[in-house]
């Protein structure tokens, strides 16, 4: 007999063979290993099955009855559905199912009991469930499975329940006992957790639903230790890099000292645009000649800003600075709400860099966003002498040429531009600070691939005005240091939020009229371009002729969306700016940066068809100047999560909780995208109900870190090992 080992094949499992290890191999299982630590989706309690009769709309119930007819029949367009009906002691239910032929043929050679799982909903015919998941019930089903808790686990074409619990069993009666643990006994102790295999044991083949859920607990537990171990790793290697300490204190005081920078040798820069000649003295360094470069660096700052700082603008500016002075690279994540202001702080930041004699660079995910931002910090800059570069893909060839030339040699002092900051032909001279705007939208390789036309190890800044709820922020940029801007401009009032059905829509634009007569500017934002047959929404083009010859026929209104050319979109918002147009009709295209404080009622049409985070970006365009501002949701939400989504959005101007809520409802890897979720596939552990234990494990992370930084004592070989695995998906989700 083979020795036993987790890497035994599935197939010579008791109970499987080669025919089922085949369809276990398909779904991923191809070790005993594996099954022990797939995780069941859902359990069947069927110590106490409902009976039919009793069942009532709206309740999800799993129930066994006999089956007594099975019934096919075609619809016109062509779609089969079949419908079969069981019945017990107390009554029948109909189970619907829609052009799945191959359960037709299961069930006409069944003449047994039907176990069925799904939604009980009420028809003229009766009750029904409909799509439900189902098992027939034969002879050779092992009746203990009748009188427990049953683990329902994910399968795939051609695995059976049947086949998955018998694999299940069989792995745990004999191979649980290979298992190690790889907690330590003192941290098991310290936080109440219970024995690997036993936890094990009760996840396949619980005893009761409290034992389980301590089993659950414990594994949830591990898996967030694992991660945040890793993290915390991560963020001690980047402590170890060598990186540049800019002189933030000599700045503060007005003592510009430019000691040569404590970095690595640096990059060979592949711009193709120009070759730096060797100067004895560089150009980046010679004398900039600006008016106050010479004065401490909060007064540089007070002449350059045309308002006060917010007390927590100026907490996180120093945070960064902080950061900066260090002397290894700076990995900061900067959150703050729709208007809080990052751009100030990061203009700040610039300053400094740029005061310690680097260049800084901000990327942008779009053009408009890039070019609104290379005017405002062109207008804070330049009366410092500090030249601002705009470097996006509409320039022509000469004017690209210029200003990459003009970057490489150290002419320019700040670059703003799109994904095009990242191309072959652009270079820095003494690029130090690197600064990514609405983060989420770049991939890892693209801030890498700016990062790396830095010198040396330049310190990173990401900023997203996206707030991130607290338990996604602890996985997917638990490496990164975390400073939030929670306070709003003073004088900022409230934006008002109502949510309007589609038949009040006649009153919504009186309102609006009322506004911009007033003198006021108004967005009316739709979901798509064009109409599609597909989608039954209002679109950019149609509602924009039906406002401009109908409703608004005496008022001028723009069209903006992604379709159209660069120059047109800069000409439309550009317009808009300078209030030659009364109302822009737009897609989400305007959702990020664009800054119009005129601008103070947004209708929102369809809104049903945005996420909860988008419908607060969209909402963050007005409200940004002193009047008192509106954002009106035009939405029939049909469905709870739509209701929902309108009711959170009427009752909180909070993103953070916003944040939270669509967490909820769309969960972390929706909401994170799937580019960017690589630390949250979790086996069993829910960002959404295991928030709390996800500060635990982070808690005895740090903890376990700073008693042993390296986890070098022998007990901590087994959370090594399962760390290793972790970090090797990190890369996915870091900044470097």
């Amino acid at each position: 007999m083979a020795e036993r080992s987790l890497d035994t094949e599935v197939q010579f499992l008791k109970g499987v063979g080669p025919r089922n290890a085949l369809a276990l191999n398909k779904a991923g299982f191809h070790t005993a290993g594996d099954l022990l630590y797939v995780m069941p989706r859902r359990y069947e309690d069927r110590r106490h099955l409902p009976p039919i009769g009793q069942l009532r709309p709206g309740q999800w119930a799993t129930v066994q009855g006999k089956l007594v007819n099975v019934d096919a029949r075609q619809t016109n367009r062509g779609m089969v559905i079949l419908k079969a009906v069981i019945r017990d002691a107390t009554g029948h239910i109909a189970l619907t199912w829609f052009n799945q032929p191959w359960i037709r043929r299961v069930l006409e050679k069944h003449e047994g009991d039907v176990l069925a799982y799904g939604l009980v909903k009420e028809t003229s015919f009766g009750m029904e469930m409909a799509a439900p998941e189902w098992e027939p019930i034969t002879e050779d089903d092992d009746s203990e499975d009748f009188a427990r808790i049953v683990p329902v686990y994910p399968l795939t074409e051609g695995l059976s329940q049947k086949v998955m619990r018998r694999a299940a069993k069989s792995v745990v009666e004999h191979y649980l006992d290979l298992v190690q643990d790889p907690l330590p006994e003192e941290l098991r102790r310290r936080y109440k957790l219970q024995k690997l295999r036993w936890c094990i044991r009760q996840i396949h083949m619980p005893e009761s639903e409290e034992m389980r859920l301590e089993a659950r607990r414990r594994l949830v537990f591990e898996e967030f230790f694992y991660l945040q171990v890793a993290l915390a790793f991560r963020r001690a290697e980047m402590k170890q890099e060598l990186g540049i300490a800019f002189p933030i204190s000599q700045l503060l005081t007005g003592e510009i000292q430019r000691p040569a920078p404590a970095v690595k040798e640096p990059k060979k820069q592949r711009s193709a645009v120009v070759e730096l000649p060797d100067h004895p003295v560089h150009l980046f360094e010679q004398d900039q000649r600006a008016k106050h470069e010479g004065a401490p660096l909060w007064e540089q700052i007070h002449e350059m800003l045309p308002f006060e700082l917010t007390n927590a603008q100026r907490r996180v500016i120093q945070e960064i600075w902080a950061d900066m002075e260090r002397p290894y690279p700076m990995n900061r994540l900067v959150q703050g709400d729709v208007g809080s202001g990052k751009t100030a702080v990061a203009a700040c930041c610039m300053l400094a860099a740029v005061r310690s004699g680097y260049q800084a660079a901000l990327m942008a995910p779009t053009e408009i966003l890039a070019e609104q931002h290379a005017v405002n910090l062109r207008a804070l800059f330049e009366p410092l002498g500090i030249e601002v570069e705009l470097l996006v893909g509409k320039l022509s060839a000469a004017q690209k040429r210029k200003a990459a030339e003009r970057t490489s040699q150290g002419v320019t002092h700040i670059a703003v531009g799109t994904h095009a900051l990242i191309q072959e032909g652009v270079g820095f001279h003494r690029l130090g600070l690197v600064i990514v705007d609405e983060q989420h939208r770049f991939g890892v390789l693209q801030r890498k691939a700016l990062r790396d036309k830095g010198l040396g190890n330049p310190d990173v800044l990401v900023m997203t005005a996206t707030p991130i709820p607290r338990t996604l922020t602890m996985t997917m940029y638990g490496d990164l240091e975390l400073s939030v801007i929670d306070e709003l401009p003073p004088g900022r009032k409230p934006i008002k939020t109502h949510w309007k059905l589609p038949f009040e829509r006649q009153s919504v634009y009186l309102g609006v009229r009322k506004l911009i007569e007033s003198g006021r500017q108004a967005y009316f934002v739709c979901p798509m371009v064009s109409e599609s047959e597909k989608m039954l929404t209002q679109a950019a083009e149609e509602l924009h002729r039906q406002l401009s010859t109908g409703v608004y026929e005496d008022m001028r209104v723009g069209l903006l969306h992604g379709q159209m050319k660069p120059k047109e979109k800069e000409s439309v918002m550009e317009s808009f700016r300078r209030h030659e147009l009364d109302i822009l009709v737009s897609t989400t295209v305007i959702e990020v940066g664009v800054d119009v404080p005129n601008s103070s009622v947004m209708v929102i049409e369809d809104a049903t068809r945005f996420g909860l985070s988008q419908l607060h970006q969209l909402r963050g365009r007005v409200g940004r100047g002193g009047n008192q501002s509106f954002c009106i949701l035009i939405a029939d939400a049909k469905s709870e999560e739509a209701r929902t989504r309108m009711e959170v959005m009427v009752a909180t101007n909070d993103g953070f909780r916003i944040s939270e809520e669509d967490l909820r409802l769309r969960g972390p890897g929706e909401l994170a995208g799937t580019k960017q979720s690589g630390n949250l596939d979790f086996k069993i552990a829910d960002l959404v109900q295991d928030g709390k234990m996800l500060e635990v494990a982070r808690q005895a992370a740090m903890e376990a870190i700073e008693r042993d930084p390296a986890l070098s004592a022998p007990e901590w070989a087994g959370v090594l090992a399962r760390v290793q695995e972790r970090r090797s998906d990190m890369a996915v989700v870091t900044v470097s």
